[in-house]
């Protein structure tokens, strides 16, 4: 038996409550929410107009009282159809509260850690990788502390500071290091290690702020493998700080590994085998550290510029806008401000960057062959 119009809007249904919901993002001209159904992992976009009905279905709230407050906001008042639609969508999405979670694609299957080939390939090295992150978060808590956080941030600031007034001795320790077969393993092991420690502090920054990690494995593209760590649901944590600190806790984790063998370092005179050993460890790991704070896709950097901005797929998005200026001047100019001032800039701002690293590169390789 179909409702009636005024039974329908008397309903009060609510989304299960573990339904994650993003904050706004600009996704090429639009504003656009991500829904995501965490059991299921399945996730999609909705408008801002549909994000804003979605959002008040708390059980609490009619949907005529939410048609009411629709209607102030814009303009216009939903027929019963428009509700129908939405709440089958919503239903057969699994999102509202009473519906069964869907089951999850399984990238991996169960008991079969292992995928790929001995080339290029994947490796679970944990069972249950949240759970991992989570003792890992319960044992590091009390370091998390911003009063612990700030102190440690100026440290390796001032780390930084000192290095780059002593970056000629660093670059002539490097090149030397290079001709030390034995030490630079030893350098690379460590660096190795410290991007390990990378991956894991991603796990336990989301961990600490509400997301979770869903895989912890070496991924190999012989002959480089290194370790990773797949988080989940940070895109929704609507704190955007919380976003940025889980996107840059890799390189803070970097530079922290660092700090002891500064020490080490600067106890040492000049001139001294380990300490120019160190030398290397210290400059090759802020680089390693620094690059990937450079907004670049797919560097941490890139993932916190987007998250600073609310946009989701920003280098595709300012690569289609930039072609449309080009071909289609009616098409871009149709986009809103904010979106062609954030293209623009991103777009060519990026192409620049890209041109200064290729001519430091270039520079430093001619330094090197001339050295």
């Amino acid at each position: 038996m179909t409702a009636t119009p005024g039974e329908l809007l008397s309903h009060r249904p609510a989304l299960r409550p573990d339904i994650l919901l993003s904050p706004a993002l600009l996704h090429g001209p639009a504003t656009v929410h991500l829904i995501k159904e965490p059991e299921g992992g399945a996730a999609f976009e909705v408008g801002a107009k549909e994000y804003f009905l979605i959002s008040r279905l708390d059980g609490s709230r009619s949907l005529a009282e939410i048609g009411e407050e629709y209607a102030e906001t814009f303009g216009k008042r939903l027929a019963a159809a428009h509700w129908q639609r939405l709440l089958q969508l919503l239903g057969t999405r699994s999102l509202l509260a009473g519906a069964p979670p869907r089951p999850a694609p399984a990238a991996t299957p169960p008991g079969a850690p292992f995928s790929g080939t001995p080339l290029r390939g994947t490796l679970r090295l944990v069972a249950d990788a949240n759970a991992t992150t989570t003792r890992l978060h319960r044992l590091l808590r009390p370091a998390l502390r911003t009063a612990v956080l700030l102190p440690l941030t100026g440290i390796m600031v001032a780390m930084e500071v000192l290095l780059a007034t002593a970056l000629p001795e660093l670059a002539d320790d490097t090149w030397w290091l290079f001709h030390q077969p034995v030490a630079l393993i030893a350098v690379f092991t460590l660096l190795w290690l410290s991007t390990a420690v990378h991956e894991l502090a991603h796990g336990v920054s989301a961990r600490h702020y509400g997301g979770t990690v869903s895989e912890i494995g070496l991924r190999w593209r012989l002959p480089v493998a290194v370790m990773y760590c797949t988080v989940d649901n940070y895109r929704y944590l609507h704190t955007r700080w919380h976003q940025l600190a889980v996107a840059g806790a890799g390189a803070f984790a970097n530079l922290l590994f660092l700090l002891p063998f500064l020490a080490w370092w600067a106890a040492l005179p000049e001139g001294d085998s380990t300490r120019r050993v160190l030398s290397g460890l210290l400059l090759l790991g802020s680089l390693q550290a620094l690059v990937n704070l450079l907004p670049l896709p797919p560097l941490d950097g890139y993932m916190m510029l987007s998250h600073t901005l609310r946009v989701s797929g920003l280098a595709p998005e300012s690569g289609r806008y930039l072609r449309l200026c080009l071909s289609d001047r009616p098409a871009a100019a149709a986009y809103p401000r904010r979106a062609r001032a954030v293209y623009l800039c991103y777009g060519v701002g990026s192409a620049l960057l890209v041109l200064l690293l290729v001519a430091a590169l270039a520079t430093g390789s001619y330094f090197l062959l001339v050295h």
